[in-house]
């Protein structure tokens, strides 16, 4: 998982409330044990209508979206967050999210911002932003500052690049440690070859 520290750039809105994870990607692109290449199946049905607002030409390259509440609502599918994160999205900021999809977005690196509805429909007129995750602040382009609260374990995995697995590795001394002690009391000759 890549450190994420500062996301700059273009602005997409999804004023859609109760968008769940079936809608962000549909069930019959899950069949693939990859966690890349979903990009392209975001929001599959809905990107057939050309009035989809992810399909506006000014979206094009957006890695900040903002969407309307209880967004990620749903199954527990993973693949909703890596659909998205595959696509281009670093940063979704809504009134609220699905308690499943908060928290796979933050294991795979991309920070889900909850925030008062006024202040998202405020920031969904805005063409960029900046969201500074080290000051836990969202800033536009004429300097204004709106503060966000992220649980401190959950931001210093994403401003260190920590997923699961280096979380564990941070503790491999006291592991290794752990199984040399471990052998000595098993009798692995006993074992079949």
């Amino acid at each position: 998982m890549k450190p994420l520290r500062t996301v700059s750039g273009r602005v997409a809105v999804l004023d859609r409330a109760d968008v769940d994870t079936d809608q962000i990607i549909p069930k019959q692109f899950l069949k693939r044990i990859e966690r890349t290449g979903y990009g392209e199946f975001l929001f599959h049905d809905w990107r057939k209508d050309p009035a989809f607002e992810l399909n506006r030409p000014e979206y094009a390259g957006a890695s900040i979206l903002i969407a309307g509440r209880n967004f990620g609502s749903g199954s527990s599918r993973e693949h909703a967050a890596w659909a998205l994160q595959d696509y281009g999205f670093d940063v979704v900021i809504a009134p609220s999210f699905g308690d499943i999809f908060f928290q796979n977005a933050l294991k795979i690196g991309m920070l889900p911002i909850r925030l008062p509805p006024g202040i998202v429909r405020e920031l969904g007129d805005e063409v960029e932003l900046t969201v500074d995750l080290e000051r836990c602040r969202i800033v536009t382009p004429d300097g204004h500052e709106i503060p966000f609260e992220l649980d401190p374990f959950r931001r210093r995995c994403l401003l260190e690049g920590l997923d699961d697995i280096a979380l564990t590795l941070e503790h491999e001394r006291a592991i290794s440690g752990y199984e040399a002690g471990r052998l000595s009391l098993v009798d692995t000759t006993a074992l079949p070859a």
